[in-house]
């Protein structure tokens, strides 16, 4: 099979497989192009609310391909770093569902998720200093301000790999699973986000990622959506709040 991502959508959940089974799925330079449109293109679909980020035939991602790093090993981080970029970027939650080996551009992508899953048995490493290249300024900090100052530096000091108790206790995951109840788990949470105020999601990311100037914006984002209306209704009311809808109009008024 060729190197490629595909991807599915139903229920409001989007899911993204890498798909590089002689390589373990290291991304190849066409894949780190492909990923930026694939990503605008979900962004841009109203019917999608969560997106799924996993690795086929058992293991997530190995890194880079390293026959891509050949020619220049400059241009293939750059494709890397906007591939990151266009995954954090992303408007809507995206979880990273995480089997077997996450190392190398495989953190990285995992890294620019909001919360990674990952099953019992998986490893992590960050590997520049085994290649002698130097880790992005932005994938640094991104992984600092996820593992802390000195996970980052073990990491990226020594190239090596740790397990997922490991990355569960420095911050790299949010939730381990037993084997057999990752694809369960990742699942039942999505559909739980998909259940939630997109508004507060959405301002959630932005708010996280830094950006502290945009109050007033999304305050009259909240005026126009009615999301804030609803969800006091059915506080009110002892009832689930309906964020299905879309646009400004309450679900009352469909």
């Amino acid at each position: 099979m060729e190197p490629q991502l595909t991807h599915s959508a139903a229920d409001g959940i989007a899911t993204v497989v890498i798909r590089h089974p002689a390589k373990r799925n290291a991304m190849t330079a066409g894949m780190w192009r492909a990923l930026p449109p694939l990503l605008a293109g979900l962004a841009a679909d109203p019917d999608v609310r969560v997106l799924v980020l996993t690795g086929a035939d058992g293991t997530f991602c190995a890194g880079a391909d390293i026959s891509t790093l050949k020619g220049s090993p400059e241009e293939a981080q750059r494709l890397a770093v906007r591939a990151e970029d266009a995954l954090a970027a992303f408007p809507k939650p995206v979880l990273a569902s995480i089997r077997g080996h996450c190392v190398g551009g495989g953190a990285q992508l995992a890294a620019a998720c909001d919360l990674r899953f990952a099953e019992e048995g998986a490893l992590f490493g960050v590997t520049p200093a085994k290649l002698g290249l130097v880790y992005p300024a932005s994938s640094t900090r991104r992984l600092a301000a996820l593992v802390g100052p000195a996970t980052a530096k073990y990491l990226l000091f020594s190239g090596e790999l740790i397990d997922s108790e490991r990355a569960l206790r420095t911050g790299f995951l949010d939730e381990v699973l037993p084997t057999g109840e990752l694809d369960k788990r990742v699942t039942e949470f999505a559909r739980i986000l998909t259940s939630r105020s997109r508004l507060t999601q959405a301002a959630a990311k932005e708010f996280t990622a830094g950006r502290t100037d945009r109050d007033a914006y999304w305050a009259e984002q909240a005026r126009e959506s009615a999301e804030a209306a609803e969800g006091v209704a059915a506080f009110l009311e002892r009832r689930p709040a309906d964020f299905s809808w879309t646009g400004s109009t309450s679900p009352t008024a469909r």
